[in-house]
């Protein structure tokens, strides 16, 4: 039997089938498909040792980036609030209860760390964590680079990668941003679970970037 897309979403493949078609409206190769389910891989790990409710957070995951908008837009801090709106339109339409729309909306709405919202839910606390463990670690590394890439920004600066005598600018150079913001995402977690494994991945992304100046610096 061949393994489907949204099989791979068990034991919840059936909300992953009605979904999947909803969640990702970009040709943003950091933030599609792949993605999803690698934020979903992270949450079950979470939710495996903290709880929660699984169909809520499954459904969050699936919806989180439902709604695109680039890293370099103006809209960038509403991202995650549209996509909530977005989510909270397509539930409702599959029939389910209120409560549940609103506990999906709020794990989506504060999910983002442009939006700078603080999560109450334990839903949305994973989900935020499943997220960001998705922005640091080898993966982490190298969804920076391609976004750099994307954005046309270049590797580094030649004449002074470590910033040592500029000020920091991650939209001119993919090395800064480990310092402007992935380096911190590891102090933010908000369940045990997330904290574990953001330590581990956050290790990583040290090497990485340690091993990236190596190389460049001879």
């Amino acid at each position: 039997m061949t393994l489907t897309l949204a099989a791979a979403f068990a034991p919840y493949e059936e909300l992953a089938r009605q979904l999947i078609a909803h969640a990702t409206d970009s040709d943003d190769g950091s933030h599609d498909i792949a993605h999803i389910l690698r934020v979903f891989r992270n949450a079950m790990r979470i939710h495996a040792k903290e709880g929660g409710n699984g169909e809520v957070l499954t459904a969050a995951v699936l919806l989180h980036d439902c709604v695109a908008v680039e890293k370099n837009s103006p809209l960038r801090a509403q991202a995650s609030r549209l996509a909530a709106d977005k989510a909270s339109g397509i539930l409702t339409g599959m029939g389910w209860e209120k409560a549940a729309i609103e506990a999906v909306a709020h794990a989506i709405t504060t999910h983002s760390f442009s939006a700078n919202i603080q999560p109450e839910t334990l839903e949305a606390k994973i989900l935020q964590d499943a997220d960001r463990l998705d922005a640091i670690g080898m993966v982490g590394a190298a969804r920076c680079f391609y976004i750099a890439g994307r954005m046309g920004s270049g590797l580094y600066d030649p004449i002074d990668p470590l910033a040592k005598e500029r000020a920091l600018d991650d939209k001119s150079f993919a090395i800064d941003h480990f310092e402007v913001k992935l380096f911190k995402l590891a102090d933010g977690f908000q369940t045990e679970a997330g904290r574990a494994l953001a330590g581990e991945r956050h290790e990583r992304l040290k090497q990485i970037r340690d091993m990236f100046l190596d190389e460049i610096q001879g």
